[in-house]
């Protein structure tokens, strides 16, 4: 599932090719990725412009004018593709957004949706989420004094989307690496050098995986040789059995709190 990185990846190309272009073609071939009838759908979108995209946690949103937004969430198997239908993955697309020649396809939205916002719709259903990894009031003190009052483990603190927006199942264990501790510590117990070196690493794990972008290998248009690098350089995330490149040692892939997880259980303590 696409997560920080991939989705920041993401709004960034997007505005670099779709900004301020109007869209002037709709195809839905699944109403049930929308939260409105196809005709509500087509009579709001059609012919607006994207004004910019915007991104909240593992979210897009695509501003319209007329203060109307799309917030697409690709959940599981989503994935995007920007181009003309001779470039185009051969997958079944759920929604297609025209801007003339070039479209923007929707492929694997099972889970995932476009749903259809005003302001205050947009606010509310976001409302529910926490901080982001790089919010200017997240400090390192701020980041230490929620986790004394955090219960579970690291694993599903990172990745509860209330407590912390944007991380999910690749970068909690990336980020647990980077910071040598192992997803099963409880976030209470941590010394106040270990939250401080969760702190860092949690942003110099998302960092560079944004400049590599992301770990999604899925093009995001003909020619894009950018999208997915990251998948390369994973040091620990769906590298069970592989040594680690700080030990040697086998990396180890367990469920915990019914999630996956990958890490080293010699070198993160």
């Amino acid at each position: 599932m696409p997560e920080w990185p991939e989705m920041e990846h993401y709004r960034q190309e997007l505005n670099k090719r779709i900004q301020n272009r109007k869209i002037s073609g709709i195809t839905v071939n699944r109403p049930k990725s929308l939260n409105v009838s196809e005709e509500e759908f087509r009579k709001t979108v059609l012919g607006t412009v994207v004004e910019r995209v915007d991104r909240r946690a593992k979210q897009l949103i695509f501003v319209l004018g007329g203060e109307r937004y799309l917030l697409l969430h690709l959940m599981l198997d989503g994935m995007m593709h920007l181009g003309t239908e001779a470039d185009k993955p051969d997958r079944s697309t759920q929604i297609e957004l025209y801007f003339g020649d070039t479209a923007l396809y929707f492929i694997g939205l099972r889970l995932g949706y476009l749903h259809l916002y005003d302001k205050r719709g947009l606010e509310e259903e976001l409302s529910s989420l926490g901080p982001e990894p790089f919010d200017a009031d997240l400090t390192a003190a701020r980041f230490a004094d929620m986790l004394k009052t955090r219960k579970g483990n690291l694993k599903t603190c990172l990745t509860d989307q209330h407590w912390l927006a944007g991380i999910g199942n690749c970068y909690s264990d990336e980020i647990c690496f980077a910071a040598g501790l192992l997803p099963s510590r409880r976030p209470a117990a941590l010394e106040e050098h270990e939250t401080a070196r969760l702190y860092t690493s949690m942003r110099s794990v998302l960092t560079e995986a944004l400049r590599a972008g992301g770990y999604m290998e899925m093009p995001l248009y003909s020619g894009d040789e950018r999208t997915g690098g990251f998948n390369e350089l994973c040091r620990v995330y769906d590298r069970g059995g592989e040594p680690c490149v700080r030990c040697g040692n086998p990396i180890v892939f367990q469920t915990l709190s019914s999630r996956k997880c990958f890490f080293c259980s010699n070198c993160q303590t």
